[in-house]
């Protein structure tokens, strides 16, 4: 007998957890509360993709081998991280793994 949520959901028991369908609002706070977190969600999409392009412009940089350049894209791309970890977008931990990957990265490029 087969459970409900089985394998072929991929998420177990609980598949309406995960859905990615919208939610029916009830009352007008879980309306507001709705339109709040599609403002955020949108916003946090922006900064990540921005970190995304500030982390490759790094890599890059230190590929091709100038050093000012390449320490000034790592410069930024720092600073967009920290900036993203105060706000919320990126948990603190996740900042630092991914500042000391930038600086290992530089180190083996340059």
């Amino acid at each position: 007998m087969r459970r409900a949520g089985g394998p072929d959901t991929g998420f177990g028991r609980l598949p309406h957890l995960y859905s990615s369908r919208a939610k029916m609002a009830h009352t007008k706070s879980q309306e507001k509360r709705n339109r709040q977190n599609n403002v955020r969600a949108a916003r946090n999409k922006s900064v990540r993709s921005e970190l995304k392009t500030r982390v490759k412009n790094a890599a890059a940089a230190a590929e091709r081998g100038g050093a000012e350049e390449a320490a000034e894209a790592r410069r930024l791309a720092q600073k967009r991280i920290d900036q993203a970890a105060a706000k919320g977008v990126l948990k603190k931990n996740t900042a630092a793994r991914r500042k000391r990957a930038l600086a290992r990265q530089a180190g083996a490029g340059g």
